[in-house]
C-alpha cells in the first residue's frame, strides 16, 4: 500500500510539474468569426507561450510557399557559410541576363547592369525586399531548389517540397503548387530557427537572419497592418498574384511577432484559393494577427 501511495504521489508530482499551456479556445473562436464566409481556404499555425500553446486552422494543408521560401533559401545558404562553404562578405556577380523584366526585383531596378554583390547583401534583397533575381541567384550557388528542401527536412521539418526557383515557378500558374507547405511545418520552421539553444546556425548567422526578418518591408498592410505603432514584426510574405478567373492561390505571412514584453509569438497565416481582393487577403492576415496580439496581451481569466 505504501508502494503504491509513493507510485501515485510521484505520478501527481510528474503531472503537476508540466508545463501548461493557457486556453486559447477564445482566440481560435476570433479567429473562426473572421475567416467566416470569406471565398478563400486560411491556414493558420500559431505557437505562443514558450511553446505550450499551440493552435492550427486547415494546419496540415498543403498550400503555396510563393516567396516564404526565400527565408527557407536564406537560411540554407547560412548554414553553407557556417560550414566554410561560403562568406557573408564573398562576392558573386549577378548577370545582365540574370536581370529578367518581369521578375520582382529592387536589385535589377537600382542596378539595370548588375555587378558584384556579398552574399549578405543579396540574402537581405531576397528576404528583406522579396528581390526575385536575388533569390535564383542564391538558389544557383546552393545547385538546385531542392538543396534547400534537403537543409529544411535535415532539421526535422518534414511537411515541405521547394522544387522550383523563381524563374520557373513564375513561368507556369502550376509550378507553384510544386513549392509547398503546411501552415504548421511554416511555425516549426520558425520555431526551429529561432531557438538560440538549438544551434542551427552560428550567432553571427542567427543574428543577421533574424535582424534581416526584422527590416522586411513588404507586406505592411499583413501581419503588421493592425498591431501597435512600435511593435517588433520578423517575418517573410509571400503573393502569388491572380489568375484570368480571378483567384488568388497564395497570399501569405509568416513569423514572429513580439509582445510588450519582448515574448515572442510565432504565427503563419495563408490565404489560398481566393476569389477576395488583394485588401480582404491582406487584411484577413492582419485580422488574425491582431486578434492574436490581443489575446496575448490580455491577461488570462482565472
Amino acid at each position: 500500500m505504501k508502494q503504491l501511495f509513493t507510485f501515485a504521489l510521484l505520478v501527481w508530482v510528474v503531472v503537476a510539474c508540466q508545463p501548461s499551456g493557457r486556453n486559447t479556445d477564445p482566440l481560435r473562436t476570433e479567429i473562426q468569426r473572421i475567416v467566416a464566409g470569406k471565398k478563400a481556404v486560411v491556414g493558420v499555425s500559431i505557437i505562443a507561450n514558450d511553446g505550450k500553446d499551440t493552435l492550427s486552422l486547415n494546419g496540415d494543408r498543403r498550400l503555396p510557399l510563393q516567396s516564404v521560401f526565400k527565408l527557407h533559401i536564406g537560411l540554407a545558404v547560412l548554414a553553407q557559410v557556417d560550414k566554410g562553404r561560403f562568406t557573408l562578405d564573398q562576392t558573386v556577380e549577378v548577370r545582365k541576363d540574370d536581370l529578367l523584366p518581369d521578375l520582382w526585383s529592387p536589385l535589377r531596378d537600382e542596378n539595370p547592369n548588375g555587378g558584384l554583390f556579398s552574399i549578405a547583401k543579396l540574402i537581405q534583397y531576397a528576404v528583406s525586399q522579396s528581390d526575385n533575381v536575388a533569390c535564383d541567384v542564391l538558389i544557383r550557388l546552393l545547385g538546385s531548389p531542392k538543396a534547400v528542401e534537403t537543409y529544411i527536412k535535415e532539421n526535422g521539418v518534414e511537411e515541405i517540397a521547394i522544387r522550383f526557383a523563381e524563374k520557373e515557378m513564375q513561368a507556369e500558374w502550376d509550378n507553384m503548387f510544386q513549392n509547398w507547405t503546411t501552415p504548421k511545418a511554416a511555425s516549426k520552421t520558425l520555431q526551429t530557427f529561432y531557438d538560440p539553444e538549438g544551434k542551427r546556425l552560428s550567432k553571427r548567422s542567427y543574428d543577421f537572419i533574424w535582424q534581416t526578418l526584422r527590416e522586411t518591408n513588404t507586406g505592411v498592410n499583413r501581419l503588421k497592418g493592425r498591431l501597435p505603432a512600435g511593435t517588433v514584426v520578423a517575418h517573410k510574405t509571400g503573393s502569388s498574384g491572380t489568375n484570368k478567373a480571378g483567384l488568388t492561390a497564395a497570399t501569405n505571412d509568416i513569423g514572429l511577432l513580439f509582445l510588450p514584453n519582448g515574448e515572442p509569438v510565432i504565427i503563419s497565416v495563408f490565404v489560398a484559393d481566393s476569389q477576395e481582393n488583394e485588401a480582404t487577403n491582406e487584411k484577413l492576415i492582419a485580422d488574425i494577427a491582431k486578434a492574436t496580439y490581443d489575446f496575448y496581451t490580455t491577461p488570462a481569466k482565472e
